[in-house]
C-alpha cells in the first residue's frame, strides 16, 4: 500500500482513536466491544494484560475493582491466590461457609475488601490469571466493555487494536 493511501483518511478526516472509540461503542453490542478488548489485552502492540488491568482497576470505582478481582480470583483460585503477594492475599481465596457459596469457591469481594487491594497486587493476580485461564481475558474484556468510559485510559494502541476487532467482527 502506498504512503498515501495510508493517510488519506486522516487528511480528509482527522481522527482521533478516543473519538472514534466514542463514535462506535453505543453502535455495537457489548460482546463485540468486549472480543476488542480481550484482542487488545492479547496483542504484542499493547502493555502486558496484566498492566493493562491494574491500571483499569487503579481507575475504577470501589464497585467496579470488587467485580474485576471477582473477575481474575475466579480464575486463579482460592492455592494460588493465597501465594500470591507473599500471601497478603490468601483470606480473600478463603472457602465460603457451608451454604453460603458454591463448595470450594471463594465468597464474592465486596467494594470494601477491594479498597484494600493495591494495583501492583492486581497486577500479580492478573498474571497468574492468564497463566491459569487465558480466558480470563475475554471476560474481563467482557466485564469492562459494560464500562467503557474507562477503557479509553488504556491508551491510542489499546484502542485501535480493539477498534480494529469490531471491524473484523462487524464485516462477518
Amino acid at each position: 500500500m502506498a504512503l498515501m493511501d495510508i493517510l488519506q483518511p486522516y487528511a480528509a478526516r482527522p481522527t482521533s482513536t478516543e473519538n472514534d472509540f466514542d463514535e462506535v461503542v453505543p453502535q455495537v453490542p457489548a460482546d463485540v466491544l468486549g472480543d476488542g478488548l480481550a484482542q487488545a489485552f492479547r496483542s504484542d502492540r499493547t502493555p502486558p494484560f496484566s498492566s493493562m488491568v491494574s491500571q483499569l482497576f487503579g481507575n475504577s470505582n470501589p464497585q467496579l475493582r470488587a467485580g474485576l478481582l471477582n473477575q481474575l480470583i475466579r480464575a486463579v483460585g482460592p492455592a494460588v491466590l493465597a501465594k500470591i503477594a507473599g500471601g497478603a492475599l490468601g483470606r480473600f481465596g478463603q472457602t465460603a461457609q457451608p451454604g453460603a457459596a458454591a463448595p470450594g469457591t471463594p465468597p464474592p469481594l465486596s467494594p470494601v475488601d477491594a479498597e484494600q487491594v493495591t494495583p501492583e497486587q492486581v497486577r500479580e493476580i492478573a498474571e497468574e490469571a492468564q497463566k491459569h485461564d487465558p480466558s480470563v481475558m475475554e471476560r474481563v474484556g467482557g466485564f469492562y466493555a459494560q464500562h467503557p468510559d474507562l477503557v479509553k485510559g488504556l491508551g491510542g494502541a489499546a484502542l485501535a487494536i480493539a477498534l480494529g476487532q469490531i471491524a473484523n467482527r462487524m464485516r462477518r
